[in-house]
């Protein structure tokens, strides 16, 4: 068992940017495909879940832990470029920004936005992680996925129903080893390094991208954006425990002071309440929910 490295209830908070979770049954950090194959079918025999962490962003996960085997998948990483293709192969675990950097060095144009998204590229593709008008759903082609019996799939990404921070992948449990994107070739690599600090630099400016959080924890209610709402109602800076509504952007929910995730619930429960209570619209999450 110890090829599966295998580790017993270390705390998940080690592994979520938000510094919060309990511990896990059973955890491990796969680096390849076949660990992960190997690690699906050990958690079948014992007849125990799956939780797919990935890079443990975009979680909120219950301070009691999660049951069963959790799956971290930051170690799953890489990407290979053709620069004259425009297709990149990239790992799950590889992060957005890592990506997007990769991307600006080789020339290829299409990811500049991703560059401050704390995220891994599975993780985006079942969430079709976006921002300034841009999708990573816009820019795949198809994903190599291994279902919780172990078996592989190929899916295309005009099969995935993709529409705003929405896929089927949300609704079928499948973990994401693989995403092939085709992106512009011909760029300036220096023109697409300067765009791409571009948008580093206003993340920076514009989120509290230093703190303790998960990312947007609301999606924006079309035509409205969530960060709005709820700064129109005077929520920025308000607390529960040790959560705190960020200063910065009120869309982001920052453990302000070793935040527990029952804080956590009770800020994002306060705000659907306020939000519907004022204009009638229910916030629906964005941030995954895990062991409520």
């Amino acid at each position: 068992m110890n090829y599966l490295n295998l580790k017993k209830n270390i705390y998940l908070s080690n592994f979520t940017t938000w510094k919060i979770g309990g511990p896990a049954e059973w955890i491990s950090e796969p680096t390849n495909t076949d660990e992960i194959k190997s690690l699906i079918n050990w958690a079948n025999n014992k007849e125990i879940c799956c939780n797919i962490i990935g890079a443990g962003s975009n979680l909120l996960i219950n301070d009691k832990g999660l049951k069963g085997l959790s799956l971290c998948m930051r170690k799953f990483k890489g990407a290979t470029i053709n620069k004259s293709s425009g297709i990149i192969e990239a790992y799950g675990g590889e992060t957005l920004p890592n990506l997007a950097r990769k991307a600006a060095s080789a020339g290829l144009h299409g990811l500049e936005w991703a560059i401050g998204i704390p995220g891994t590229i599975g993780g985006a593709v079942v969430m079709n992680a976006g921002a300034q008008g841009n999708a990573i759903s816009d820019y795949l082609e198809s994903i190599q996925t291994l279902t919780l019996k172990g078996e592989l799939r190929t899916l295309k990404a005009i099969d995935l129903d993709y529409s705003y921070r929405s896929s089927l992948l949300q609704e079928e449990k499948l973990i994401v080893l693989s995403a092939r994107l085709k992106l512009k070739t011909g760029g300036e690599k220096a023109e697409i390094h300067r765009i791409t600090n571009e948008h580093l630099n206003h993340r920076l400016t514009t989120q509290p991208y230093k703190a303790h959080t998960c990312g947007s924890v609301f999606r924006n209610p079309e035509p409205f954006k969530a960060a709005q709402l709820i700064e129109d109602l005077g929520l920025k800076g308000f607390r529960c425990g040790g959560a705190e509504i960020s200063k910065i952007h009120s869309n982001f929910i920052i453990n302000a002071n070793k935040a527990s995730s029952s804080d956590v619930q009770e800020l994002i429960n306060l705000i659907q309440k306020k939000v519907i209570d004022s204009y009638g619209i229910l916030l629906k999450t964005e941030v995954k929910i895990c062991g409520f």
